[in-house]
């Protein structure tokens, strides 16, 4: 969304003003909540560009819009044939419309590390309905990614930082790759947010969000984006949005769009807070190890102070990966004892939150593939919120004192 100089706004600004318009009617300054089903027609097939609420909607739009333009889309335009958002029920519902741009039995190269819903949607369900062949690999190691393409292989799916061990992959080189080949590129961007990368910048075809988290950021929303940089797929995404029907409603529409206005003044106190956190859980003696991207000696630091960047200086995010010494038992007592955490699966609130992906999130992944990543009974997934970040440290303190 360009300035009255025509400079670029900066992203704090966009998470305001992206997409977005004054009512034309009433002047309302948010975007108003349009419950309509359908709309009135003066002629058959003649509207004011709106038919039926599942295929559009202006509050859904506006979220689209927004978040395209954080993204930084150039598809942007109001047309939503030419603009390259598109909000969904959740974010596996955005994943699952996504693999609808495959034919049967193509082949997926994935992150070996990801969201356990996103395994499960594509080997438990899209395995079978769709004779989808999907390869998990490390995608910290760009060379796996290139020996894991076969014929048939006609997307590279990433996480970065992965979930739930915060793995980094490369969006330049991976893109490249997939550029080359002709593959289709997803990242998503869930933990990172548009305010710390934009894998659209570095040559990805489509990126992914479960607004749920970070972009609507207050725990009371269920919520999934795609953004493409190409034309092409925004027609075919539009299409199957309409088709598929696991549409946004407008009333999360809106809650997502109100929680963005805050994204980069919270995205701010979460890495900030999970900076100082990480440091000192890295040093406790209770903690054998910490993942957090660009910590002192993590292999990736270098990838991560070129890759996520917050107002131009290296930035975390706002998610911490910690193993306790100890085992299940140590585990249970130390998520048990934490006051000002919450003990609750998701993340990206403002709220802080910590849970047990083997029991928890990533139960879904088979243990021996757990196992093969590191998701061990010792593995505690930290989501720091925008409280304090001394009440913080010492509800952790109190906690590791009971193991």
């Amino acid at each position: 969304m360009p300035s009255h100089d025509d400079r670029p706004m900066a992203l704090s600004t966009r998470c305001i003003h992206g997409g977005q318009h004054p009512d034309p009617s009433t002047g309302a300054v948010m975007p108003p909540i349009s419950l309509a089903s359908t709309y009135a027609q003066t002629s058959p097939g003649a509207h004011q560009g709106y038919a039926y609420a599942r295929g559009q909607n202006p509050t859904r739009y506006a979220l689209e819009r927004c978040v395209a333009s954080l993204e930084e889309s150039p598809l942007t335009e109001d047309d939503d044939l030419t603009q390259g958002g598109f909000a969904f029920a959740s974010g596996l519902a955005a994943t699952a419309v996504a693999l609808e741009l495959l034919d049967a039995g193509d082949h997926v190269v994935a992150s070996d590390d990801l969201y356990g819903g996103t395994f499960r949607l594509m080997t438990g369900v899209r395995g079978a309905s769709q004779n989808l062949g999907v390869t998990y690999v490390d995608t910290t190691d760009t060379g796996r990614v290139a020996e894991a393409i076969t014929d048939r292989t006609r997307m590279i799916w990433v996480e970065t930082p992965s979930n739930p061990l915060l793995k980094l992959a490369d969006l330049d080189a991976i893109a490249e790759i997939g550029s080359r080949r002709e593959i289709l590129t997803i990242c998503d961007n869930t933990f990172a947010t548009p305010m710390l990368q934009r894998p659209l910048s570095h040559g990805f075809d489509i990126t992914m969000h479960s607004a749920t988290k970070y972009l609507g950021g207050h725990s009371d929303v269920i919520a999934g984006i795609l953004v493409t940089r190409r034309l092409d797929l925004a027609q075919r995404l539009r299409f199957l949005q309409n088709a598929v029907g696991a549409i946004l409603g407008p009333f999360e529409a809106y809650m997502t769009l109100r929680g963005i206005k805050t994204l980069a003044i919270r995205m701010r106190q979460h890495c900030r807070s999970a900076a100082r956190i990480a440091e000192w859980l890295n040093a406790h003696p209770k903690v054998e190890r910490v993942a957090f991207p660009g910590i002192d000696g993590d292999p990736q630091r270098e990838l991560a102070h070129r890759q996520m960047r917050l107002d131009c200086s290296p930035a975390g995010g706002g998610m911490i990966t910690m193993w306790l010494s100890g085992g299940l038992d140590e585990a249970r007592r130390f998520l048990e004892s934490v006051r000002v955490f919450t003990l609750a699966e998701s993340l990206g609130g403002v709220e802080s939150l910590i849970e047990h992906p083997a029991i928890m999130t990533h139960s879904s992944v088979p243990p021996d593939a757990r196992a093969a990543l590191g998701i061990s009974d010792s593995l505690i997934r930290v989501s720091v919120g925008i409280e304090d970040t001394d009440d913080l440290i010492a509800d952790l303190d109190s906690a590791l004192a009971a193991v």
